[in-house]
């Protein structure tokens, strides 16, 4: 590692410090309510899960449609995990990481058996096989007793907040931005750009294909975890076709293949919503009319396939950060 390297993680982590003492101190003061410290608690659960579908459909380049699937497994797993510990009389913090990591790795295994087979398809077929079985982890879900079944799964722990949503965040987003700079990253994102010409060079895109995709359904996972903790009940029809359409769109509006435009386009479409509120009636038209717009005059998203570089912001003019690939042509190099 160099020491310009050092000194970007180095601004990054006192950065990502400083905004969480920050927060911190204002919903100590009571100046961010509870219901808001809820929104920022939503935030942090659409990065997790819309970053992680970006590592499918932005990096890997296949598109998937039932990434809520991959949640609701994550949840149900997590939930019940959390449960059975309840008289372990555990750190919440310990009983959290135990049953997120256990859903997670459930999420993990279920998007490898369905990515394995699916993944040999492209284009249209994946996206339809992937949310047939989006679907249908729904309806198994719906139907067993163990869930709960309709009436849903009750009783589950209420030990996510604020505090520790935040940084499993912050390290989902670091082992991610760490996978796409890695060795296996690069064979990913070749894939992305030309999957003919990666196998003529020795890749094995399937491997490589169900790596990213287990990888992905795992931190979906994840994320469901963290829902089904804090809001201590869980509804089957909460994952339903929708939700993944949810996830997708926060992924294209932040740019297929950015994990900062993914996470810049998670708050906007978290918040969005609520201050449309006022407008009840015409909410849901102006959000679409302004997704419209989006596609219109920014087809590839707000950030392309750039990153924002804090360092570059601070020291040059142009702080996009162009990605291995076609890239965006628009960005420029810090």
């Amino acid at each position: 590692m160099t020491d310009k390297n050092k000194k970007v993680y180095l601004i990054n982590l006192i950065t990502v410090i400083l905004v969480f003492v920050f927060l911190t101190i204002l919903m100590k003061l009571e100046v961010i309510s509870n219901y808001y410290q809820g929104l920022l608690v939503f935030i942090c659960i659409n990065i997790i899960v819309a970053s992680s579908l970006n590592l499918t459909v932005g990096f890997l380049g296949q598109l998937a449609l039932g990434h809520a699937g991959f949640m609701a497994v994550g949840a149900y797993g997590a939930a019940m995990i959390s449960i059975a510990m309840r008289d372990m009389a555990l750190f919440p913090v310990l009983q959290l990481s135990i049953s997120l990591i256990g859903g997670g790795m459930l999420a993990g295994i279920i998007g490898y058996l369905i990515g394995l087979p699916a993944l040999r398809l492209r284009g249209d077929y994946l996206s339809i096989i992937t949310l047939g079985f989006g679907e249908i982890i729904r309806v198994v879900i719906n139907n067993l007793k163990i869930t709960g079944g309709a009436q849903g799964l009750s009783g589950i722990p209420k030990i996510a907040n604020f505090t520790n949503s935040y940084w499993i965040t912050v390290i989902v987003i670091t082992i991610l931005f760490a996978l796409t700079h890695s060795r296996q990253g690069r064979a990913i994102l070749s894939i992305r750009e030309d999957e003919i010409a990666a196998e003529a060079v020795g890749i094995d895109t399937t491997k490589y294909k169900a790596i990213g995709f287990t990888i992905s359904a795992f931190f979906a996972g994840i994320g469901g975890g963290l829902f089904a903790h804090y809001l201590a009940y869980l509804d089957p029809g909460t994952f339903n076709f929708m939700k993944s359409v949810e996830i997708v769109v926060i992924v294209v509006l932040g740019g297929m293949g950015s994990l900062t435009g993914t996470i810049f386009a998670a708050i906007v479409l978290t918040i969005l919503p609520e201050f449309l509120r006022q407008f009840a009636d015409f909410r849901l038209l102006i959000y679409s009319f302004a997704l419209i717009l989006m596609m219109i005059f920014r087809p590839q998203g707000i950030f392309g396939t750039s990153e924002f570089s804090l360092n570059g912001f601070l020291s040059k003019p142009g702080f996009f950060r162009n990605r291995i690939g076609k890239g965006d042509s628009k960005g420029g190099k810090s």
